[in-house]
């Protein structure tokens, strides 16, 4: 299976819903609200599934992607889709393995754009949000978006990180957090 993305590119997907990607009109949307803002960037996909969002920020000028993915099979496709879309000047890195369990192997190393889309079903929602705080993952002007179904898991305050909008595309819901400002 593929999947197109920015620039007319095509990279491989997974069959069946175990890494659904994210659609075509959400993915655009996300890059519209992120417009400006992806080229130079870091970029971290956690629960990255074919890397689609990954590969487009590459294809958007990032200077760097990181995937965590737990499926060996969907580590080897991002990996794939990766070294396709890549300039020899910017870099990428696939972890495979438990998303809280490899999140530590990145403590302060910060990134700018961080994009979080674990099973909607999943229990992993807070305890990835809490840990982006815990080992310093966004730098103090980034930015994490969060793809879930607002039926089953509803954006909360995150302490750390400020919620500062939702978009909704259908059952789908893209909702914004940035760093909480410390007042002096």
């Amino acid at each position: 299976m593929s999947l197109r993305i920015y620039g007319n590119r095509t990279i491989k997907t997974l069959p069946g819903q175990d890494t659904r990607p994210t659609a075509s009109r959400v993915r655009q949307a996300l890059f519209n609200v992120w417009q400006g803002s992806i080229a130079g960037c870091r970029w971290l996909d956690l629960c990255a599934g074919s890397g689609a969002m990954g590969a487009e920020a590459l294809c958007r000028g990032a200077a760097e992607a990181v995937a965590i993915e737990l499926s060996p099979l969907a580590c080897r496709v991002i990996r794939e889709n990766w070294e396709r879309v890549s300039q020899p000047d910017q870099k990428f890195h696939v972890i495979r393995g438990n998303v809280l369990q490899q999140m530590d192997r990145l403590r302060n190393q910060p990134f700018e754009r961080i994009y979080v889309d674990p099973p909607y079903d999943s229990e992993l929602y807070m305890p990835v949000l809490t840990g982006i705080v815990r080992f310093g993952l966004l730098t103090p002007m980034g930015e994490v978006a969060v793809e879930h179904n607002p039926d089953i898991w509803q954006a909360i305050e995150v302490p750390g990180l400020n919620l500062i909008r939702e978009k909704r595309y259908g059952t789908t819901q893209l909702t914004f957090y940035t760093p909480e400002t410390v007042s002096a």
